[in-house]
């Protein structure tokens, strides 16, 4: 049968089971895009990544952990076939195929009925390109082209950027908080430039789904008290490959140096004499109080505001805070990655001398489509964060400026 150029469509998935095959770099790189939009996922692979993993237990998707098997299509609308085994991936094409399911397929794109084009968003607008040549697809020419029509909505002139040529060595890129239209405009430029990323779970991970599938994306795996990569080894392989004549891409959430270890990553790169570029991200220490309507100054209330982490207890030993001068100042409080020792926190601010009716907030997954924030007090938060379930990432913000401005979750577009 003569193949023809594909017939663009855009899916509407929301509500609507769509099926996953494997659990690797290829889902962890299109998940994010199809829980945006709002499918009912289910994974089906005995393995995932750390990421992938992350977004199971979080229920964005379910995981069967186990291969595949005839009649896993059963009922769904779209399917994405991204296993290693090439048998079961023409098993289960063969079974879309059947079923009149849509489907795509990361092994083989022209043996299955549907193709991923290379997307990319702005201010509402999905971009996406697919190669009309069917005798030969140019995955870098239709990312560049994508690349090329997105920059320009975003200046106003849909005029495809200058070639520019990439030169080995790192960048460390803040990301910012987790919205992907957060990052700069100089740290999205150098991640569309990248041969490899290495990318941390609370980066901008919409941001993956953009990379075009010849750049190698390596997952930093730095989830709390999860399987993790120790950061000799993340230092070891910026080295490596940077060495290789890559150019190469650590995506952080937030700030670099904002207790993101980026000043440890410098270092070993200058000692390995690698050139070493940092792109200074949004701190989510400010943009996502922000995006839930809280100042962390305001006038006649808060001069001043202390961003601490909150990952060691404050009896621990290994605490570098000094909580009981903190419970004394009257500015505002920050806390990061705070929110399993919050119960403990809290009780030593109090032993310290702040009132226990003092305000806080927590804000989960801001600036992101999931935000949510719930209120507290010091003497209630403990057992809010229990009773609502709040989990990481989650900021905590303690002080007066919580009751400034509106209680209700803000509109994380809104507030961009």
């Amino acid at each position: 049968m003569a193949q023809h150029p594909a017939y663009p469509v855009g899916l509407r998935l929301t509500g609507r089971r769509v099926v996953v095959l494997g659990g690797g770099q290829v889902a962890q790189r299109r998940l994010p895009a199809l829980i945006a939009a709002g499918a009912d996922i289910t994974m089906i692979s005995p393995t995932a990544t750390p990421s992938v993993e992350a977004m199971a237990d979080t229920g964005e998707i379910r995981w069967e952990k186990r291969a595949y098997a005839q009649g896993d299509l059963g009922q769904a609308w779209y399917a994405l076939i991204a296993t290693s085994d090439h048998e079961a991936n023409e098993a289960a094409s063969a079974e879309a195929e059947a079923h009149r399911v849509w489907c795509v397929r990361s092994d083989d794109a022209d043996a299955a009925t549907a193709l991923t084009p290379a997307t990319g968003h702005s201010e509402g607008v999905t971009v996406a390109v697919l190669t009309t040549d069917v005798r030969g697809r140019d995955p870098r020419r239709t990312a560049a082209i994508r690349d090329a029509v997105v920059e320009g909505l975003r200046d106003g002139t849909l005029v495809a950027p200058h070639h520019r040529t990439r030169n080995p060595g790192v960048a460390l890129v803040g990301g910012g908080p987790g919205d992907p239209d957060l990052i700069t405009v100089r740290g999205r430029r150098l991640l569309a430039e990248a041969d490899v990323v290495i990318a941390d779970r609370l980066g901008p991970r919409d941001l993956l789904a953009e990379l075009p599938p010849h750049v190698e994306v390596i997952d930093a795996a730095k989830i709390p008290y999860g399987r993790f990569m120790a950061q000799e080894a993340i230092n070891n392989a910026l080295i490596e490959h940077a060495k290789a004549g890559k150019s190469v891409v650590r995506l952080k959430g937030g700030d670099p140096f904002v207790f993101g270890r980026g000043m440890e990553e410098a270092q070993a790169l200058a000692e390995a004499g690698i050139p070493c570029t940092v792109v200074p991200g949004i701190s989510s220490s400010i943009s996502v109080p922000g995006a839930a309507g809280i100042p962390v100054t305001h006038r006649g209330v808060a001069h001043e505001f202390t961003v601490v982490s909150g990952h060691v207890a404050p009896d621990d030993e290994r605490s570098l805070v000094d909580w009981s001068a903190l419970a004394k100042g009257r500015g505002t409080l920050v806390v990061l990655m705070g929110v399993d020792k919050i119960g403990a926190i809290a009780a030593k601010l109090i032993e310290g001398g702040k009132s226990p009716d003092t305000p806080v907030a927590l804000v989960q997954e801001g600036t992101t489509a999931t935000q949510r924030r719930v209120d507290a007090t010091l003497a209630t938060v403990a057992e809010t964060v229990t009773k609502e379930e709040v989990r990481p990432p989650a900021v905590i913000v303690i002080g007066d400026v919580v009751e400034v401005g509106p209680t209700s979750q803000a509109d994380p577009e809104a507030t961009a």
